[in-house]
């Protein structure tokens, strides 16, 4: 059950307590590693039509979700990142060691008084309904305390410079941060790094044959999830329309201005995809979450199973996870890349 954050006396004190411990110099450590000796700079930028402003970089940040406490890990940051929040899987190999030297202050959707525990001078979320007043409270109560925020560019395309490709918008976050850390080398490398890999995914595009004989891209239904027997696919303002475009494909729901709308198993035979990706959830671990389950639901539904993609396996698995945008979004765009190959769709 959530309750309601009490943004109160014991917050503002807790929090200032914070301010207060890293307001003289850098307050590195010989104990705090190396992203605690970045530089002392001031940075300041726009996060989701909310201005970012910092003298220092922090020594505190709480890291709402799992998308945004990996990108923290990446950038090298654990030694400043004072609590991390909604664990949706397992955590990758490379990040393990460094993740468990995390405080996790919340399982699931931090609260209020969850963060307030955590004394941050930074707070980091993928998107923006992480703060809410039920949850770990409002942007505005946390900047009135002195605590700035962050949000993921990508849950902000309207705030963001029009036309701006989502994968841009994730790299923007890349590079803010390293800002906001004074690790603008790594920050860029990262960037530059992804970009690459959305570069070489992207020689598919020329090289895309059309799908079954049809004109066109070859469409494809990315299948997220499957509760209560309903099929929940990518619409058009989710991550998996940019991979689509990417790689060659179209998205076969790009029509509904959705990221992760529910629709009906007779809407997706009625697109007729020649492609299907499944996104597989299984450490998440609700009915209809893995690929196995999926492929089930698919095969045993009598319209379903007699569509082609179905009929001939024209069917590909990725991690659920990386179909959202995160750090990880470009090893499934990949995946996606091959798979289109081994499936006959690339040239």
């Amino acid at each position: 059950m959530r309750h309601p954050a009490r943004l109160g006396i014991a917050l503002t004190i807790a929090l200032a307590t914070a301010g207060c411990s890293t307001a003289a110099g850098d307050g590195s450590t010989a104990d705090d590693g190396p992203a605690a000796r970045a530089s002392t700079k001031a940075a300041s930028f726009t996060s989701c039509g909310r201005q970012v402003s910092l003298t220092a970089p922090p020594k505190r940040t709480v890291a709402l979700d799992q998308t945004s406490t990996e990108t923290l890990l990446e950038l090298g940051l654990q030694d400043r990142t004072a609590g991390t929040a909604n664990l949706k899987t397992k955590i990758p190999g490379q990040y393990e060691a460094a993740y468990a030297k995390i405080p996790v202050i919340a399982p699931k959707i931090a609260t209020g008084e969850q963060l307030r525990a955590a004394t941050p001078d930074f707070v980091v979320a993928g998107s923006a309904d992480l703060f809410t007043k039920d949850r770990a409270g409002t942007r505005e109560e946390l900047g009135a305390l002195k605590v700035p925020t962050f949000v993921s560019a990508v849950d902000c395309p309207r705030q963001s410079p029009a036309g701006t490709a989502p994968f841009e918008l994730l790299f923007s976050d890349y590079e803010n941060l390293g800002k906001v850390f004074g690790v603008e080398e790594r920050a860029g490398k990262l960037a530059a790094d992804q970009r690459a890999a959305v570069a070489r995914a992207g020689q598919n595009a020329a090289k895309a044959a059309r799908g079954a004989g049809r004109p066109g891209r070859p469409t494809v239904v990315y299948l997220y999830s499957v509760f209560n027997g309903m099929p929940y696919v990518a619409g058009r303002t989710g991550l998996p329309s940019e991979m689509s475009r990417i790689i060659g494909a179209q998205n076969a729901f790009d029509d509904v201005d959705q990221d992760w709308p529910e629709v009906s198993w007779e809407e997706v035979a009625k697109r007729d995809p020649d492609f299907i990706v499944i996104g597989d959830l299984s450490e998440r671990g609700r009915p209809g979450d893995s690929a196995k389950e999926k492929r089930a639901a698919m095969t045993q539904h009598p319209v379903i199973s007699k569509l082609a993609a179905v009929r001939d396996d024209k069917v590909l698995e990725v991690p659920g996870i990386e179909l959202d945008p995160s750090v990880r979004s470009v090893h499934a765009l990949g995946l996606l890349a091959d798979g289109m190959k081994g499936l006959g769709y690339v040239r």
